[in-house]
């Protein structure tokens, strides 16, 4: 592994936790440093929608909320893999616990364990996420 290739690891593990804090937070603006503007994303198995960046960080403002006031990502495992010198696929666990009303006047913890795929490319701009497809292992308390 050279200096390059490590130097391209560590960023594109940085967009990928960036990624995660945006989410956490609510800072989707921060969004902007993790997709390209024609990127597609896919939480389908999560419940969610399937469009391009433009459409999906709008219904992330207003969803996630709405139905998940807080939000707390792990990420582990981060697997990343080279496919020419521009793009590199990369795939992280992630564990994500969120409180929610529980329609009782109380609140749940909801649960999804899974792996994020992003398809990474170089820009301009360092490594963004050209496509995220949300893959959902396990849940728990929905």
């Amino acid at each position: 592994m050279d200096l390059q290739e490590i130097s391209d690891r560590l960023e594109i593990e940085g967009v990928i936790v960036r990624y995660t804090r945006a989410i956490d937070t609510g800072d989707w603006d921060a969004l902007d440093t993790v997709f390209t503007p024609d990127a597609e994303i896919d939480y389908t198995e999560s419940g969610g929608v399937a469009d391009t960046y433009a459409t999906v960080k709008p219904w992330l403002a207003e969803v996630l909320p709405a139905f998940f006031p807080k939000r707390m990502h792990s990420l582990a495992q981060v697997d990343i893999r080279f496919e020419g010198g521009d793009e590199a696929l990369a795939t992280a666990y992630f564990h994500n616990p969120m409180p929610m009303d529980d329609g009782a006047g109380g609140t749940k913890v909801v649960e999804f364990g899974g792996l994020y795929h992003h398809t990474m490319v170089r820009t301009p701009d360092g490594w963004r996420s050209r496509r995220l497809h949300e893959e959902i292992v396990w849940k728990r308390g929905i």
